[in-house]
């Protein structure tokens, strides 16, 4: 590991924070894909399958930032237990359900009790904010916590596919339960690195997404998440129709592979200046990068292209973190990104449903002109946007130095 990384473990209680995180955020990348190959196999209904995995997705976008918010107030400790164990108890049900063959709708109110499980990223780059909040080594905090969410994506729905095929179609969801389970009640166990909570008579009592800059990211990540969304749905219609299916999940291991590689390198690197230009430069580039997959014809193609396009996601991400920073209260951090989360969660959805629609009706290569219309969109918004982010809001985060470059700017 280079020695900037090296050196973000100094810190007490570091590398056992940053271990359950990474456990606690897998089922992230497992739950949805798990939940669509265990109906499948059970039922045969690809569409009850689709249907369990988007309403898991957007409860845990109207329930995801509510957690945050009292995290913000409690503590961790005190709110992901109780939060997590409610997920928990919600994907027994489902399993259960799912087994012996119970009324639809019972599964669909247990994919929503699964929408309380708490975004554990969000957790964890509050620990490293505290840590390091002021510092150059929060960036390569932000970073590491980027290339830990691409890991995720590369080999959890690998494992939850094979354990749910090779095992028992039930295996891939348990497991993420199990890594749910240890990851949080690990985390939480450790006291000494929990931020410190601010109660509500202590901050405004309103939601962070009051916040100009935030509302500006939210709504910017709303179009990114269409993005990564419609890529994922395209992907597997286009293998298909090339006569490898199966070579879907190899070309997008290799996108999140891209980004991966992009946020290491960009965590080694130190900036200068405000972050708003590099936020918007990355915007546009994730744009631009889907643009050549209109022109794909191959499957060889288009993975040398989605690793291409990889590579503006981590940068992109990382400095979004680092705005908000900026544009949330301290005593609302946490919410702050988890709402950004709560953005890409409603993209994805979006993304996936709209792709499918267009695949249905004009096939794959058509398909891919949803995540450009998608990228387009998000330059736009970031465009209209900017002016919220030139400067940060009364009482905002932000390191000395950048205060002082954005008043020389204002009055200039």
């Amino acid at each position: 590991m280079p020695s900037p990384y090296r050196a973000l473990f100094a810190a007490p209680g570091s590398k056992a924070f940053s271990a359950a995180g990474f456990l606690g955020r897998m089922p992230l990348s497992m739950m949805g894909i798990g939940v669509v190959t265990m109906i499948s196999q059970l039922t045969g209904r690809y569409g009850l399958a689709g249907a369990l995995s988007a309403t898991i997705a957007l409860a845990a976008a109207v329930a995801g930032p509510q957690v945050s918010r009292l995290v913000d107030q409690y503590g961790q400790r005190r709110v992901l237990r109780p939060a997590t164990l409610i997920s928990l108890l919600a994907g027994a049900v489902l399993l259960f359900a799912a087994h012996y063959g119970w009324p639809d709708w019972v599964l669909f109110v247990a994919c929503v009790g699964i929408g309380c499980v708490p975004s554990v990223g969000a957790m964890t780059r509050a620990r490293w904010a505290a840590l390091y909040r002021g510092t150059p080594q929060l960036h390569t905090a932000y970073s590491l916590e980027s290339v830990v969410d691409e890991v995720c994506f590369i080999f959890g729905p690998i494992i939850s596919i094979g354990l749910s095929t090779a095992w028992f179609p039930e295996a891939g969801p348990l497991l993420a339960g199990c890594f749910l389970a240890v990851g949080v009640f690990w985390l939480t166990a450790q006291r000494s690195t929990e931020p410190a909570p601010h109660p509500r008579e202590r901050n405004s009592g309103s939601s962070a997404l009051r916040a100009p800059g935030l509302q500006v990211l939210v709504a910017t990540f709303v179009a990114t998440g269409a993005i990564f969304g419609s890529v994922d749905v395209v992907t597997v219609a286009f293998a298909d129709e090339q006569g490898h299916k199966s070579a879907a999940s190899v070309v997008l291991a290799l996108y999140a592979a891209g980004s991966c590689a992009a946020g290491l390198v960009f965590g080694l690197l130190r900036f200068k200046g405000a972050p708003e230009p590099r936020w918007l430069l990355g915007i546009c580039a994730m744009a631009v990068s889907m643009i050549p997959l209109l022109l794909v014809g191959n499957l060889p193609f288009l993975a040398v292209a989605l690793f291409v396009s990889g590579m503006a996601v981590a940068p992109t991400m990382i400095t979004t973190m680092s705005l908000i920073e900026e544009h949330v209260p301290r005593a609302q951090l946490t919410e702050g990104m988890t709402w950004v989360s709560t953005g890409l969660a409603v993209g994805v959805a979006l993304g996936s449903s709209v792709a499918g629609l267009v695949i249905d009706a004009a096939g794959a290569d058509a398909g891919y002109g949803v995540p450009a219309v998608s990228g387009a969109v998000a330059v736009a918004v970031g465009f209209l946007g900017y002016r919220r982010l030139s400067r940060p809001a009364p009482g905002r985060g932000g390191t000395v130095e950048q205060h002082s470059e954005r008043e020389e700017r204002h009055v200039a």
